[in-house]
């Protein structure tokens, strides 16, 4: 199923989507991405014993400042290390 929806986008976006072959596809993709990087953040605090939760989130929305580019590539790179099972685990002694 499939619905029809209208959005404004910045130029620079607008033009991008311009020179797709299927620009519904291009944003389907890129907002599934987004989704997956939520979850995946969702599952990186949990592994370190952070429980999110929709009223945690809300309450702090807003209140965090922007990420920094550096930020956002050590995010990544954990995000990949989760994806491929590559997150090492908690060890006590080796923590000692």
């Amino acid at each position: 199923m499939t619905k029809r929806v209208t959005v404004s986008l910045p130029d620079d976006v607008a033009a991008y989507l311009e020179r797709e072959d299927n620009a519904s596809a291009a944003v389907a993709d890129a907002l599934r991405a987004r989704m997956d990087r939520a979850a995946a953040t969702a599952a990186m605090l949990r592994a370190v014993g952070i429980d999110v939760t929709d009223d945690g989130v809300a309450r702090v929305r807003g209140k965090l400042p922007p990420l920094t580019a550096e930020q956002r590539a050590e995010n990544a790179r954990r995000r990949d290390m989760l994806r491929d099972g590559t997150w090492p685990e908690t060890d006590s002694a080796a923590a000692a």
